[in-house]
């Protein structure tokens, strides 16, 4: 499909689960009463024998996926972030994971995508809850260019996955010559004073950061990190040791998913200061995105200011 500004992630999905259920007679879609809202009901009157509705009852989709994948299906599921992984945790753990099994998790909305959906549909800890789990590679794409890139390598993917997408339609960031390798950490902006390592609609942020800060002087390096389980280490580190200080953007708690993932791999291999950004200790709230990055401390001026205190730490 022809990608532009104005095309929508969930349309990216959509053209993906297409190709997939046309070419390959095993791939299979399931949706929790979201369809609509995925965009992926329109897949239904195209494929009727493939496609199900399984209704308010995402641990039992999980469950029926995992069926599925042990008799050779290879299933997608799709619902709202907070239902594809809070309501069914135990079943991706063990019918899932556990097993073994083939099965892609679509989680839509993430974060403070999820927006007038308010707290309750807010998911700000679902790579915390998943990335402690064995045998999940864990996704969080960046744009729509990127998402038509690295979904085929998601579905070649041989082991369980989960992507954290948002349905509408970020900054386009990757252009159509970029190479994305879904392994493998992209550096943005090349600099040597300070690393940004940020992921899904951060990494805009992380650009624009790096802009003021350029005004100032000082030259920051932002890594793409979509990928955070299993996480390009050799990356990251490769780019503290340029810089000596580190900041993390994500749209999730600062607890358990990219910034825990990075400090790991720091203090394993090269301890540099490192500041972060994100919800910290917070749930989410009813509103629209700009008043909830205000809200949560994650707008271009925060990130300014977390960069300032990582260099001052050096």
């Amino acid at each position: 499909m022809e990608i532009n500004e104005k095309t929508l992630m969930k349309e990216v999905l959509v053209d993906h689960m297409r190709n997939v259920l046309s070419s390959d007679p095993n791939v299979v879609m399931l949706d929790a009463d979201l369809a609509k809202c995925a965009g992926t009901n329109v897949l239904y009157k195209e494929f009727p024998d493939r496609c199900f509705d399984i209704g308010i009852a995402e641990a039992n989709m999980a469950s029926m996926a995992a069926g599925l994948s042990s008799y050779g299906f290879k299933p997608y599921i799709s619902s709202f972030a907070p239902f594809a992984t809070r309501r069914c945790a135990d079943q991706i753990m063990i019918s899932i994971c556990y097993a073994q099994q083939n099965v892609k998790i679509i989680g839509t909305d993430p974060g403070i995508s999820a927006e007038l959906n308010g707290g309750t549909h807010m998911a700000l800890e679902d790579i915390g809850m998943l990335r402690s789990i064995p045998n999940i590679l864990i996704y969080e794409p960046t744009d729509t260019m990127e998402f038509a890139k690295a979904l085929p390598q998601i579905h070649a993917y041989p082991y369980p996955c989960y992507v954290r997408m948002h349905r509408k339609c970020p900054a386009l960031l990757t252009k159509e010559s970029d190479e994305v390798n879904i392994l493998k950490a992209r550096i943005m902006r090349q600099g040597t004073d300070c690393t940004i390592v940020a992921s899904g609609i951060m990494v805009e942020t992380a650009l624009q950061a790096a802009d003021e800060m350029a005004k100032e002087g000082v030259s920051v390096e932002v890594v793409c990190c979509h990928t955070v389980k299993p996480i390009d280490g050799d990356t990251i580190v490769a780019s503290a040791k340029k810089t000596g200080a580190v900041v993390t953007a994500e749209n999730h708690n600062v607890m358990g998913a990219l910034r825990s993932a990075v400090c790991e791999v720091l203090s394993e291999n090269y301890p540099v200061p490192v500041e972060s950004v994100g919800v910290k200790e917070k749930f989410g709230e009813v509103g629209k995105v700009p008043y909830l990055r205000k809200a949560m401390n994650m707008e271009v001026c925060d990130v300014v200011s977390a960069v300032k205190k990582a260099i001052a730490r050096k």
